[in-house]
């Protein structure tokens, strides 16, 4: 770990935090919610050590990278300007894109919006979700799990982070990387993430100093920044419109875990077996799904996941 190079870079208006290792053709890590460049380490690690240059950011709004106040600053548009002025300030032209959770989502929008810089994607977890014209996603996301589910429940601001902060930011911490229901979460408003039971024992995969990590920098910045990009779904929405019904045109890897509550969102085991998928991703060359294996996979299952990427890769 101690050979992993931290710098500050200037892109859209920002100063992004990046982690970086290795020489060679170069692999672009996306976390998700809540996690940092951190949940990529052992990827660093590997894929640097097998000829790869490996950059792991902090997204806007986690970690050490800047988190503007207004959640509008939080859209697709955003995050994907802030990565391509990542790359356009240390001169890379085309990356090999590793995407989980919302970092997954972005990876999705970076391909949609700019191909060019993309040779090929492994995205986890969270699937291609083709922009529905007819309703936003929140509407739909209450039609068909209710008020209480998580996604749900963040849209107002302010409301989960007194949530949270009341049940303590290692609680939290402990409760997301944990959890091994398959289930959609929901959390009535009532009972709160403060009143859910206490978090069980941690995994072997996952240390208390891996939690001491995550809590010291949510600590200091606080669940708001990554909280905001749920609360911009329905600005996406709007936003993307000029992108409705187009395919992504690069080369695609997906695993997914099959204890991972995004599996099993309603419809989405159809719409990645059935053909869905491939409708809008006609490049998906491989699907993976691990057996019981939980959300965060990339920690869970780190040789697995980093022999993945480098199997998928080294085809280009």
């Amino acid at each position: 770990m101690e050979n992993i190079q931290h710098a500050i870079v200037p892109t859209n208006g920002i100063n992004m935090h990046i982690a970086s290792i290795g020489t060679g053709p170069v692999i672009l890590f996306l976390h998700g919610f809540p996690e940092l460049w951190y949940t990529w380490r052992h990827q660093l690690l590997s894929l640097s050590s097998l000829g790869y240059r490996c950059i792991a950011p902090d997204l806007r709004g986690y970690g050490d990278t800047d988190a503007p106040p207004s959640f509008t600053q939080y859209t697709v548009l955003h995050i994907v300007g802030d990565l391509v002025g990542l790359l356009d300030y240390l001169g890379i032209d085309q990356v090999f894109l590793v995407g989980h959770d919302w970092g997954a989502s972005m990876a999705w929008y970076f391909c949609l919006f700019r191909p060019d810089r993309i040779k090929a994607l492994v995205n986890t977890s969270v699937v291609f979700s083709p922009r529905n014209p007819h309703v936003k996603p929140v509407e739909r996301f209450r039609q068909v799990l209710g008020d209480d589910f998580y996604m749900c429940r963040f849209q107002e601001p302010g409301e989960i982070e007194d949530d949270f902060s009341q049940a303590g930011t290692e609680k939290i911490i402990r409760r997301f990387f944990t959890s091994r229901n398959p289930k959609p979460p929901c959390v009535p408003k009532e009972i709160g993430f403060r009143g859910l039971p206490d978090p069980p024992s941690l995994p072997p995969w996952l240390s208390e100093e891996d939690i001491n990590y995550y809590v010291s920098k949510f600590n200091q910045k606080g669940f708001t920044g990554g909280l905001n990009y749920y609360r911009c779904l329905d600005l996406n929405w709007e936003l993307t419109a000029p992108w409705t019904g187009l395919q992504i045109k690069v080369p695609v890897k997906f695993i997914v875990g099959d204890l991972d509550i995004t599996y099993h969102f309603p419809g989405v085991k159809e719409f990645i077996h059935n053909g869905g998928l491939k409708k809008y991703v006609p490049f998906l060359q491989e699907v993976v799904v691990m057996e019981g294996v939980a959300h965060f996979l990339t920690e869970e299952k780190p040789e697995e996941i980093s022999a993945h990427i480098y199997d998928f890769i080294e085809k280009f």
